[in-house]
Formats: C-alpha cells, structure tokens, sequence
C-alpha cells in the first residue's frame, strides 16, 4: 500500500476545517448580501479566478500569495474595464457590484477569504510546481524524416500537434519524466493516431532500438542501455527523468539543421542539461560512401550536427543557472 502523503492529509484536514466554517457562515452572508444560492455566491467569487490571475504561468507557493495575486488582478479588472490576466473578461460595474457584496459584512469578508484559502488548497499541486512556459512545453527528437513529438497534453487539432494549452497545469505526472511519457505516448506532425506506450519495459524497448539506434552510435547505444538498466531499478521509475535522445533544436521544422545526442529537462526546476559526443566523428558511422568525392561525403552524408555550419551556428540551451552550449 502506498504511503500517504502528510503534507496532502493536513491540507485535507485543513480544506474540511475551512468548509464546515463556510457552511456556518453561510446563512449570515446569504441575509446579508441578497444572494439566496450558495453555488451562485460560490461562482462570484471562484469563477473570476483564471480573469484575475495567470493561472497558465504564475507559480504560487502559500495561500496568502494567492489572495494576494487574485486582489491584484481584481483591483486592475476594475480600474481598466475588460482587463484580464487569461480568462474571460467581465465589465467593471459588474465588478465593483460583485466587491461590494463581499465587502458587505464582517461575515462575507471571512466568507471571501476562506474561499479562495480552500481554493488555493484544492489546486495546490497544479499551482506550487514549475510550469514549462508555453513555448517550452513540447519538445521534437528525432532525425529528418523520423521525429517525433513528446507533448504535455497533445491534442490534434487543423492536422497538426499541439498542447491543450489551459490543461497543462493540470497534468497529474512530473513532467519530462518516464511517467509523463507513458501517459501521453508520443506523437508524428500530420499523424492523428499518437504512439502509446502500455508500460516501461514497451517504451525502454523503443527508446533504445526506434529513437536511438538510428544514430549509428555506439556510444549512445550503450548510454541508452545503461539508462533503461538504472529506470528499471528504481523504486519510482515513472519519477525517473526522461533521457531525451536526438533533440531537435528547430523543433518540427523540417528544414533541420542542429541536434543534440541526449537532453535531460529537471522535472521540478524545469533546468535543461545538454549531452553532446563531439566530434560525430569520434563515435558514428558513415556508410555508402564508395565511390565519392571528399567533398560528396561532406555535403551529402554527414549528419546535420557534424556538418561545417554547426560550427558557425552553435546552439545553446538556456537555462535559469546559465547556458549549456551543444558543440
């Protein structure tokens, strides 16, 4: 049986504290402001969460900063009419309405603030973690004519691949992790059946002979091997860091120039750390090569990151800590 959680029982302890006080203020605060439906009074307030506050992007660490970030974005709705951080817009004498029944007694006061307190701990996990930033939230592996898309939460829409953009901080694994994988599966641009994997042992098989065995490495052949050996060992290996192999620095671009062997993204910080075998020299293999000239093998046969503009164009990883720079 898996063990619970301490910090998720007191806050559920604490979400039920809050509640059985918000049902002894309720009869006060319905005679008090008019409003005779809880559900309705409930959505006055709840309801203008996602107009108040960038829910996609803020990360919120404690419920005081919460109310903080909501009273902010409310205070704005109202000064600049329509204003809103990301959900839908509402007028700003609606809004002044709305203020003034939550500022109408001692009891809605209490009433408001308990609300959005139990609010922030309803949504605690999706809104205290890192988020990738929308730009950030999918990234393409894979050479020319064989990548493929690990997404967030992928869906297909106008024949192309994107995120559901308003669920990704809803997505219940770490992201870029084994788990993560396993629940999305990965996806071909213009294809609309994803690639699902049933269990690790499935993806681990793929991930050494379909994503990385085409780079004629040996070298990343056995990094692959030694990876899948270390996620079958671990006691959480859905929790395991994904070994994402051929990143594709354009994306899914298909003029593709730059790639990188290997990338691991820190599910908790989101920080990027690059592995690159330099040269492509030390550890490929060209094949077809009979019969050519020297300067036929460099323009036809050597992979995009060994190719002479990958060194008058390097690419760089950015992360918070600094840049990491493929070679």
């Amino acid at each position: 049986m898996a063990k619970r959680d301490p910090n998720k029982t007191a806050r559920n302890k604490l979400d039920k504290e809050i509640s059985e006080r918000l049902n002894e203020l309720w009869p006060t605060v319905a005679k008090d402001t008019g409003v005779q439906n809880l559900h309705s009074f409930n959505a006055l307030i709840g309801g203008k969460a996602a107009t108040f506050i960038d829910l996609k992007n803020e990360v919120i660490s404690s419920h005081e900063e919460y109310l903080s970030h909501y009273l902010k974005g409310f205070a704005r709705a109202i000064a600049e009419d329509g204003w809103t951080a990301g959900g839908a817009s509402f007028g700003s004498e609606t809004l002044k309405h709305n203020k003034k029944l939550f500022l109408k007694s001692a009891a809605t006061k209490e009433y408001f603030t308990l609300f959005l307190k139990r609010s922030y701990l309803r949504h605690y996990e999706e809104l205290v973690r890192n988020r990738p930033a929308i730009q950030d939230a999918e990234v393409w592996i894979g050479q020319n004519n064989s990548d493929y898309g690990l997404l967030i939460t992928p869906r297909y829409k106008n024949g192309t691949w994107e995120n559901d953009k308003s669920e990704i901080r809803h997505f219940k694994h770490l992201y870029w992790t084994i788990g993560h994988i396993l629940a999305t599966g990965l996806v071909v641009d213009g294809d609309p059946d994803p690639m699902p994997f049933a269990n690790i042992d499935e993806y681990l098989n793929s991930f050494q002979k379909v994503l990385v065995r085409p780079s004629g490495s040996a070298y990343e052949r056995q990094i692959a091997k030694l990876y899948a050996e270390y996620v079958k060992a671990q006691e959480k290996p859905e929790e395991v860091p994904l070994l994402i192999p051929e990143l594709r620095y354009n994306g899914k671009d298909k003029k593709h120039k730059f790639r990188l062997d290997f990338c691991i993204i820190n599910p908790i910080t989101l920080n990027k750390v690059g592995i690159e075998l330099s040269p492509w020299s030390t550890h490929g293999k060209l094949a077809g090569t009979k019969g050519k000239t020297q300067q036929q093998i460099n323009d036809d046969d050597l992979p995009p990151k060994f190719h002479p503009a990958a060194t008058r164009a390097p690419a760089v990883l950015n992360t918070p800590s600094g840049a990491v720079g493929a070679t």
